[in-house]
């Protein structure tokens, strides 16, 4: 079935978004493009032995050796491209950077925390959702395709939550973290590309009781950090990646940093307005499918079980998400699913 995808609920941040999803064909000027590709170099302590350049040409043949289709192709009953699959401004720094230096402004000027990209009612639902799920998994519960996730708040000790390690790509505002602050997480780690973000990011959680959270720049495509984490969490950030004139390339880029960053045994929590469950699962497995077929300890050990189990796995999505009917299908403004590294 086709995702029925709406944008997030009216803001003004949102509605800038939607003013400006034109083709970045026509928008962006060769400034504008000079700005987004030196964007990618990253701000960070952080030492790093990938070769960028390397990691976009690997990323490219592999995209044209497996004539892998974008994510938004995914549902057979789709004619024609989605409006969303458009290259948008959306995908380049400098339009985050503006976006945050005006927020940075309004909080400075008027004490204004800025946008909740998918509104409160999703963030919340979102932090609670993870924590119960984090719980179950923790009691060794791991929720599958039938059962949901079972664990309710108040039932263990956060003693089970402060174990887990949290990294929230694309933190924007770090209002997440807070969230999952409140859940009883409490080793959170935001980064994000916008130095300005994060600059945003650090004054919400001084102002709000939250020193303790901790804010690098960094960008997750070329990412600078040597840890994992148990818990990754991204709310939006795939979605913007995927907005870029190069999204395919740049999502198949994702995949290979993000499964670096996850521990294993640990979880990828997503947050999607513009895939659906299914897609963002599809494009999972699509992911496992190029991971195994290049790893080289398969061609000595194609016995081994462990090598051929997949990378990532689903284990659930939140259900509770309001639904509608439109044109005869089911569906919902926003997917948050769950996966489980090996």
């Amino acid at each position: 079935m086709a995702g029925i995808r709406l944008q997030p609920e009216d803001s003004d941040v949102s509605q800038q978004a939607r003013a400006v999803a034109l083709s970045a064909v026509d928008l962006v000027s060769d400034d504008d493009r000079s700005i987004a590709a030196d964007s990618w170099s990253i701000k960070s302590e952080y030492g790093s032995t990938l070769d960028d350049d390397q990691r976009h040409a690997d990323a490219a043949e592999a995209l044209s050796n497996a004539n892998l289709r974008a994510p938004s192709d995914y549902s057979s009953d789709k004619d024609e491209p989605d409006a969303e699959a458009v290259s948008s401004m959306l995908g380049f720094q400098s339009y985050w950077d503006a976006a945050y230096t005006d927020e940075l402004t309004n909080f400075r000027e008027h004490g204004h925390a800025g946008e909740v990209w998918f509104g409160d009612d999703v963030m919340e639902v979102v932090a609670s959702w993870t924590k119960a799920l984090c719980i179950d998994i923790s009691q060794g519960h791991i929720p599958n395709h039938v059962d949901d996730v079972k664990a309710e708040a108040g039932e263990v000790d956060d003693k089970i939550l402060s174990s887990w390690n949290v990294l929230d790509i694309g933190t924007g505002n770090g209002l997440l973290l807070q969230e999952l602050a409140k859940q009883g997480f409490s080793d959170l780690t935001g980064t994000d590309y916008s130095d300005r973000a994060i600059n945003l990011a650090q004054s919400l959680a001084s102002r709000d009781g939250f020193p303790n959270i901790k804010f690098l720049v960094d960008d997750v495509l070329e990412t600078k950090l040597e840890q994992v984490f148990q818990l990754v969490m991204d709310k939006g950030t795939l979605d913007a990646i995927g907005l870029h004139p190069d999204g395919p390339v740049k999502r198949m880029m994702y995949w290979d940093s993000v499964s670096r960053l996850v521990a294993s045994g640990g979880i990828l929590v997503i947050t999607s307005c513009n895939s659906t469950k299914d897609e963002l699962v599809q494009e999972v497995e699509s992911f496992n499918q190029r991971k195994s077929a290049t790893a080289p300890e398969l061609e000595v050990a194609k016995d081994d079980q462990s090598c051929r189990d997949p990378l990532f796995r689903y284990v659930s999505h939140v259900r509770t998400y309001p639904t509608f009917m439109f044109g005869g299908s089911i569906g919902s403004r926003v997917a948050t699913v769950a996966f489980l590294r090996k």
